[in-house]
């Protein structure tokens, strides 16, 4: 029987809990045999793919994309790098079903995410999916069993509440997570996430309400692009760049940027495995089709945390964190004398897995993984979903429906278009 790459994966990675062998014994510092080194398969050619290019620890083999124009433009440009082993794809199943791909990066519009990281799963890849995890909280909840069926390792591309400096903050996560779990500020804690305490909601990824019907561009495959999104007829500004400005694919500048910003907070609030219970809004009513600007958005969690969304700016004086005890402010500035020397005293937060490929060789969970991703996209998606219905919502976060309310629990779960009818 000859193995595939995930379960040659699997076997390594339970052999190396008994031996560790030296890179240099395998022929050299920088030597990595051909078995051992990791393969990668991009679906979705448009900007944020350039990231994902020079993303480094496992060799691009395999590019797919509905616009012609663009993926044969990526595929030059990695040629031109030096690597004349990437073949191209106008249909991501092709791409999945290649037995020498080890990891799906899903680089699409997120009315892709769900779909596409579930097949991966299904065909024994591992997957490193874009922000927004999914587009509803029902995908989410799909995803997390796809990948627990089929044992896959997933991370979303997002990396702040595990490296680099926090919006506005000059310091990292853990900084803000350490004085959270010391309980100075003490609790119930406010957090507060808007233009004034470093994170800007980007109101320009609205829609439009009135987009002329226009000629596919050729080269364009615009019902694939669509997938299992409703069929609207195509305009330019749908798709490509300004596709998040629409329900139907995102959902504005909350979309966007809300897993960069919320998963984080959501980390630091140490609500990882849970949801908010009820969520207010305070929004113009929105279009069925395109997305607009909103206000405010408050969440309130079972023990009393709020999570504030300032969209207006009209909240720019406030701290990030608000306790009884004390605020925090951007740049982390504090009416706590001496705050950081006080922090010193208390331990650090526990070590995250934050080395994605070495999650995939060892089969460990990555630190944003699909199960407390899917709860930071779900705070994303509520919000959604009370901007759309333009009214206080109770959630309930064990079920994750909505109480009473059945037009919010439509949107929990959108039926796909015909024939991608899988989640």
């Amino acid at each position: 029987m000859q193995l595939n790459r995930r379960q040659a994966l699997k076997g390594a990675a339970a052999i190396s809990a008994f031996q560790v062998v030296p890179r240099r014994l395998l022929g050299g510092q920088s030597y990595i045999p051909p078995s051992e080194e990791l393969t990668r398969g991009i679906i979705g050619c448009g900007g944020i793919s350039n990231s994902h290019l020079g993303y480094k620890g496992a060799r691009i083999i395999g590019l797919c994309d509905v616009d012609e124009g663009r993926l044969n433009g990526q595929k030059k440009k990695l040629e031109s790098r030096g690597n004349k082993s990437v073949t191209a794809h106008s249909d991501f199943r092709e791409m999945i079903s290649r037995d020498d791909i080890d990891i799906i990066t899903v680089a699409t519009p997120p009315h892709w995410h769900a779909l596409m990281s579930i097949m991966a799963a299904e065909a024994g890849k591992d997957v490193w999916c874009e922000k927004p995890m999914t587009r509803t909280i029902a995908e989410g909840k799909r995803v997390i069993e796809a990948c627990k069926r089929n044992g896959t390792i997933f991370r979303i591309n997002t990396w702040f509440r595990f490296t680099g400096n926090f919006y506005g903050f000059g310091s990292t996560v853990k900084e803000v997570k350490k004085l959270v779990e010391s309980g100075l500020l003490k609790g119930p804690l406010k957090f507060t996430v808007g233009r004034g305490q470093g994170f800007n909601w980007k109101h320009n990824w609205n829609g439009k309400t009135s987009l002329p019907h226009q000629s596919i561009p050729k080269g364009f495959n615009y019902d694939m692009w669509l997938g299992p999104a409703p069929y609207k007829p195509y305009s330019r500004h749908r798709t490509h760049g300004t596709f998040r400005g629409y329900w139907d694919y995102d959902g504005g500048g909350l979309g966007d940027m809300g897993m960069h910003y919320l998963d984080p907070v959501q980390y630091i609030m140490g609500k990882d495995e849970t949801s908010p219970v009820k969520v207010e809004v305070d929004t113009n009513d929105q279009h069925p089709d395109a997305v607009g600007s909103w206000r405010r958005i408050v969440m309130t969690y079972t023990d009393g945390t709020e999570l504030h969304l300032d969209g207006d700016g009209s909240l720019q004086n406030k701290p990030f964190i608000e306790g009884q005890n004390g605020k925090v402010f951007k740049s982390f500035q504090s009416d706590i004398p001496n705050l950081r020397q006080k922090l010193r005293a208390f331990p650090d937060p526990k070590p995250q897995n934050d080395n994605f490929y070495k999650c995939v060789r060892t089969r460990e969970k990555f630190a944003l993984n699909e199960e407390n991703a899917h709860r930071s996209t779900t705070i994303v998606n509520i919000g959604k979903i009370a901007l759309r219905l333009n009214r206080t919502l109770k959630f309930d976060p064990v079920r994750q429906v909505f109480i009473g309310d059945d037009a919010a629990n439509r949107l929990v779960d959108q039926p796909n278009r015909s024939p991608w009818n899988l989640i």
